[in-house]
């Protein structure tokens, strides 16, 4: 098989490895590939690999699969596909201002803010409307749940209160006054918590002001990340929705900072940065 040619992109910390369709061959299992590449010891490094493939058809102009370190695939990834779209950019092999991108959870519309230097770019992102009910996060309940807010939790031996919305993946939330505790263990229980049946990314938000919020982010099927694009709209929508917060915030990550706009028609509007890290070839 011949080798893989890829770019490693970022945003605010969360990386991923862009590799398209074509490059691939047929044989070759793309969650091994995943496992391979993205493991920080031996393979290239990463959050997870985004693979492109430019024959979307005519609802998109191009599609992206998100498949995360672990293998399993993500049905979205606010970041993961910022950073393919801006691979798009960079090799020249998209040119106008907005691109259809297909996903597993749907078309996103992608816009281009800025280009700051070749490789480096500002997006502005519609990334779909929030789903509440537990049915479709998906959550288990005795009964359907038009939303989950608040809800406690049975974790070990104490009680954990989570909110929860599907924004293209499931996001639960819990909200804290303080990052001293030990989030990464709880959060890695909440993740594999038998109330997700498909696993959820878990995230701790502390309220700031109306404004402005903080995580702390386990990602489903990553681990520690230092940001998230559907956690962050996740926990806006969700700090919104409970009336900790407006409906535009800015989301704080010890990547960076993700401004996040939930319209008035329900729309989530992402904005953030994807950045270069450098391309190269994985030898099968």
């Amino acid at each position: 098989m011949a080798p893989i040619t890829f770019c490693k992109f970022h945003g605010f910390g969360n990386d991923y490895i862009v590799i398209e369709r074509s490059a691939i061959d047929a044989s070759m299992s793309v969650a091994d590939l995943a496992r391979a590449i993205c493991h920080r010891h031996t393979g290239a490094g990463a959050d997870g690999i985004a693979v492109i493939d430019r024959t979307a058809g005519e609802s998109a102009d191009c599609s992206s699969r998100t498949v995360n370190p672990d293998g399993s695939e993500a049905a979205f990834s606010g970041n993961g596909t910022r950073c393919a779209v801006a691979y798009l950019y960079y090799k020249k092999l998209w040119t106008q201002p907005a691109l259809r991108l297909g996903t597993r959870s749907g078309i996103k519309n992608y816009t281009l803010i800025e280009t700051l230097a070749d490789g480096h770019y500002w997006f502005e992102a519609e990334i779909g409307k929030p789903r509440f009910a537990s049915d479709e996060i998906p959550m288990r309940a005795e009964t359907r749940l038009e939303n989950v807010i608040d809800r406690q939790i049975p974790v070990g031996d104490q009680w954990v209160t989570i909110s929860a919305v599907n924004v293209g993946n499931p996001v639960a939330c819990t909200f804290v006054d303080s990052f001293d505790l030990d989030w990464r263990v709880l959060g890695q229980q909440l993740e594999l918590h038998e109330a997700f049946p498909e696993r959820a990314n878990i995230v701790f938000v502390k309220i700031l002001d109306r404004e402005n919020i903080e995580l702390r982010i386990w990602e489903r099927g990553a681990g520690e990340t230092s940001a998230s694009g559907t956690c962050a709209s996740g926990a806006a929508v969700l700090s919104a929705v409970t009336g900790r917060a407006e409906r535009t915030v800015s989301v704080h990550t010890e990547g960076g900072v993700t401004e996040v706009f939930w319209r008035e028609d329900d729309e989530i509007l992402l904005t953030g940065r994807a950045d270069l890290v450098y391309c190269g070839v994985w030898p099968n």
